[in-house]
């Protein structure tokens, strides 16, 4: 079957690129071997907000009286919440099906897709050709080979969004963004929660101030936090699983119900036939891509997380956007025009954008710096959430800005005023001038910019 493109893969920017081919007149094969939508719809972005949307509403049922509010016994229902998880990731899935069902010029395929050539893909006893082919295949959890990994049974992300029960006591190994996100929230539901992690700090990309903060956070609401874990490694325990470690303090071994690996992801293209197209990887299996996209074989693109350029669902449209625009609108988009942003949905969630102080520092920058603590923000202090901090950091000679973090009520959208900015190119400057809405967290954004000053010489 011959097609002007072939499109790998149903998730984040799969069908939209579908949809902009389609109407530019090309027949398009999309061809999906599991669920469409991805990971975000499916066991990520979807699933777990819902659910730590259900996890926010029992921590503030247990906060009622602080506010006034008088409440009887407070119970937690998992399989409540579980339900309504699945049928938000249900309703999205189905609108995507039709979606793509609407559209004029696509034949969606349903099966394992296999590239035979650099213009060939082997889906069943099917062969499709085509001159152009998108590859946006997505990931999956990484199984760290520890010891003991085959003997016990263990948890990853999609099961623990398929959870309609609340372990008795989770064991998180892997203190990054997705098992913090779970950790709290089965905390929250009423597990007893344990994080292990490997570093000596909690997700170690981001600036110790940053995590210490973040830890503290956890440990308030009663998490266990285990960190420089060494030699981990898992073995039965009565009717559970043990993890043993080798941490600077504390007991060697940490017994529990139930452990879930967080410890990172890894590509879906180990099946999918990149030798035959003449597609080169890196050692982790991600996909080579230049700053348009493309890959070391002509005429091949390869979209969203398999291509290791960002791991978000919003990385993944953009990807799909930067695509389409070269290729339909004449227009010259890379990957160097995209601001890195991202957010950790701890409550309260983390907002990031750009390089963090020791990238800055990594690429030769003289930095200014600004921190406020989320105590100091009135809109924290009238919610009674004053966990947390905000940090701007910026280049002293052009007055730049290179980042921003903020851990605190409201700052996975309160980012987006330092993400806008610097898509613009404005200097702090424009930032100081700003006039946000009061009482906001962005508030104080201007005030961050207009205190930044040299750091501290160690």
């Amino acid at each position: 079957m011959r097609f002007d493109a072939i499109i790998i893969g149903a998730g984040q920017a799969g069908p939209p690129l579908a949809g902009r081919l389609t109407a530019a007149g090309m027949t398009v094969a999309l061809v999906e071997r599991k669920l469409v939508g991805g990971t975000c719809v499916n066991t990520g972005c979807m699933p777990t907000k819902t659910l730590i949307a259900s996890a926010r509403a029992m921590h503030l049922a247990g906060r009622g009286q602080e506010f006034g509010v008088v409440t009887g016994e407070i119970a937690f229902d998992m399989k409540v919440a579980a339900g309504r998880a699945h049928e938000v990731t249900r309703n999205a899935r189905e609108s995507n099906e039709a979606w793509l069902g609407s559209m004029d010029r696509l034949t969606f395929l349903r099966g394992q897709a296999r590239l035979t050539g650099p213009s060939t893909v082997a889906v069943g006893s099917d062969v499709l050709s085509a001159s152009r082919i998108f590859l946006n295949v997505g990931g999956r959890a990484s199984i760290p080979d520890v010891p003991g990994i085959g003997e016990v049974p263990y948890l990853d992300n999609t099961d623990m969004v398929a959870l309609e029960r609340v372990p008795e006591h989770l064991i998180v190994v892997g203190g990054s963004y997705v098992g913090l996100e779970f950790a709290q929230m089965h905390r929250r539901f009423g597990a007893r929660v344990t994080v292990v992690e490997r570093s000596d700090r909690l997700v170690a990309r981001e600036d110790p101030e940053v995590s210490q903060a973040l830890r503290v956070m956890l440990e308030g609401e009663g998490i266990g936090v285990r960190t420089s874990a060494d030699c981990i490694g898992l073995s039965g325990h009565g009717t559970g699983v043990a993890v043993s470690l080798d941490c600077l303090s504390g007991p060697p071994l940490v017994a529990g119900s139930d452990v879930l690996l967080a410890v990172g992801r890894r590509p879906n293209t180990d099946d999918l036939g990149l030798e035959a197209a003449g597609i080169e990887t890196d050692a982790r299996g991600f996909i080579l891509v230049d700053d348009q996209l493309r890959t070391t074989a002509e005429g091949i693109w390869a979209l969203g997380e398999c291509n290791g350029r960002g791991a978000f669902t919003h990385t993944a449209y953009n990807d799909f956007e930067i695509i389409a625009a070269n290729l339909l609108d004449g227009d010259q988009r890379t990957l160097a025009m995209r601001v890195p942003a991202y957010a950790l949905y701890t409550d309260p969630p983390l907002g990031r954008a750009g390089m963090t102080e020791a990238e800055a520092r990594a690429a030769g920058h003289d930095l200014l710096i600004s921190v406020r603590p989320m105590a100091e923000v009135g809109r924290a202090l009238e919610n009674g959430e004053t966990i947390g901090l905000m940090k701007l950091i910026a280049d002293a000679k052009t007055h730049r800005i290179l980042g921003a973090a903020i851990f605190g009520i409201g700052g996975d959208e309160a980012i987006h005023g330092v993400v806008d900015l610097m898509s613009a190119g404005q200097p702090l400057e424009a930032l100081s001038w700003a006039v946000p809405i009061h009482p906001t967290v962005s508030e104080l954004l201007p005030t961050l910019a207009r205190q930044v000053q040299p750091p501290a010489a160690v």
